[in-house]
């Protein structure tokens, strides 16, 4: 029995959940490429361990994608729409500007304010599950998620009248 049996199923299974939540959280799709593929070189080496019964190897990854993101040293890039954003199975025009303007003031949120808004509202993580992700109380990921969607509605009042979830999807 090979010690990293399993672990291609589960990439394959849940790259595209992992890679939205990277996406998401740095707001470019080749950084979120880099971000996810260090976090799994990561995780492969953790496999037996995560694998074995009680693990929770999904829970394990983007607990490590958000602490990968939090910790990079790199310098913040604005974010600018591509001339070819990613498919989301939406074709409303307005939609697609509710995205983009979204994702440009996500993209002024601080690094912890960022992560809590996509593991709550995109992840759909409970209180619990995030102040867990990203180590912290659940006071903690209320207070900040109260600071974020405040800085939100700020940044992008057009969006004031919408509802997080729908401007997502």
């Amino acid at each position: 029995m090979n010690r990293h049996d399993g672990f291609r199923e589960f990439v394959l299974a849940r790259q595209q959940a992992l890679m939205r939540t990277a996406y998401l959280l740095v707001g470019d799709a080749h950084l979120a490429e880099d971000l996810l593929q260090s976090v799994l070189a990561r995780v492969v080496g953790h496999w037996p361990k995560l694998s074995r019964d009680g693990g929770n190897p999904e829970a394990y990854t983007r607990k490590a994608l958000v602490n990968q993101y939090i910790s990079w040293r790199r310098r913040p890039r604005p974010e600018s729409p591509s001339a070819d954003p990613p498919e989301r199975g939406s074709s409303s025009e307005e939609a697609t500007l509710d995205r983009i303007v979204l994702h440009q003031a996500l993209a002024k949120l601080t690094r912890k304010q960022r992560a809590v808004i996509v593991l709550r509202f995109w992840e759909d993580l409970t209180e619990a599950q995030t102040a867990d992700a990203l180590g912290c109380s659940i006071g903690n990921v209320k207070s900040q998620t109260h600071h974020a969607l405040a800085r939100l509605r700020a940044l992008a009042p057009e969006l004031s009248d919408l509802h997080i979830e729908e401007v997502a999807r």
